[in-house]
């Protein structure tokens, strides 16, 4: 079946005419998508924690933050933005009390409505709108004009209108400008969460981190495992996000594009695409989900000793000294 693709000809501002949408949480992606919102002409209002970054934040930016539950009930339309694991416990409540036919519920993550730890009540729209990328480029991007591709999925439905009110914000956050392609909760959330462990997080960073421990233990300094395993790993990614996987290795030399053919499958062995697998499996069944909820539960104690643990590899010893010697890296922080 085609991907369906939307664009700002799709989309309809004016469903948002005399609605008031409510962003919980005005964390990176809430201030993207609530300056953008504003600048659209939509009426919005924002809930932060008073005595937060993010509550100075968004009274600098001329929001006046209120409680979540008070948002919820000024709102048509509720973005929730806060992190995965406190959304559940936030919207039962302060949320839910105030939720009713005709309101709108929204997610830039399918995680709670997915794996059930949010079951809105079946009067409500429940939709989607999910940016490929930061809030600070969903902003940056719609100030010059342009837009991030988003991401749009309908859980329920019954005004009939869920679809056409997730385009009309994504519309008014800038990502009809560039493209909506319509998913499902399922296929977001699911794709998400095995791209961020077994590629983007978990699998590049343990990648880069044994390539590193293999040149040290091999007697080579730390500061050339360091340039070669990381540092140049902006500059293969960069080629990669322009020209892709086959233009990026028309952009190596030859020596490097036969040794990445050549050696890569030995890195990435059968074994490893089973235990992707493996991962997929975990997601899909709603097992990581319930780890992930259990470990907040519990005070995050693993999560706590493998951070820690990461804090303390040479490699970050020698990166923060090496970093701090580039002054190109020391601007764009």
């Amino acid at each position: 079946m085609a991907v369906k693709i939307y664009y700002d000809k799709d989309a309809d501002l004016n469903l948002l005419k005399g609605k008031k949408i409510a962003i919980i949480g005005y964390g990176i992606q809430g201030r993207g998508q609530g300056l953008n919102l504003r600048d659209s002409g939509v009426d919005v209002i924002v809930s932060e924690i008073p005595g937060t970054p993010n509550y100075e934040q968004a009274v600098k930016d001329g929001f006046k933050p209120m409680a979540a539950s008070e948002a919820a009930q000024q709102a048509d339309i509720i973005q929730i933005l806060t992190q995965d694991h406190l959304q559940a416990e936030i919207y039962e409540k302060h949320i839910a009390p105030h939720m009713k036919a005709g309101k709108s519920l929204c997610f830039s993550h399918g995680f709670n409505i997915h794996f059930g730890y949010i079951q809105p009540a079946k009067e409500i729209d429940v939709f989607m709108v999910a940016p490929k990328g930061p809030g600070s480029l969903v902003r940056s991007q719609f100030v010059e004009g342009g837009g991030v591709p988003c991401l749009v999925a309908v859980k329920q439905n019954p005004s009939g209108k869920a679809l056409q009110i997730g385009l009309a914000y994504a519309k008014a956050i800038g990502g009809a400008r560039a493209g909506v392609i319509e998913t499902t909760f399922k296929e977001e959330t699911e794709t998400d969460l095995f791209g961020e462990q077994a590629v983007l997080c978990g699998g590049l960073s343990d990648l880069i981190t044994a390539g590193f421990d293999t040149l040290v233990e091999a007697g080579y300094q730390p500061e050339m495992a360091y340039f070669e395993c990381l540092h140049e790993v902006k500059l293969i990614v960069d080629a990669m996000f322009v020209h892709g996987i086959s233009g990026m290795y028309r952009r190596v030399s030859d020596t490097a594009e036969y040794g990445g053919y050549s050696r890569g499958p030995r890195v990435i062995t059968k074994d490893t695409r089973k235990e992707m697998k493996k991962m997929l499996e975990e997601i899909v069944s709603g097992k990581f989900a319930k780890e992930w909820m259990e470990e907040n539960k519990k005070g995050r104690p693993n999560f706590k000793k493998m951070r820690e643990h990461c804090d303390k590899h040479l490699i970050e010893k020698v990166g923060a000294q090496l970093r701090g010697m580039m002054e190109f890296i020391r601007k764009a922080k």
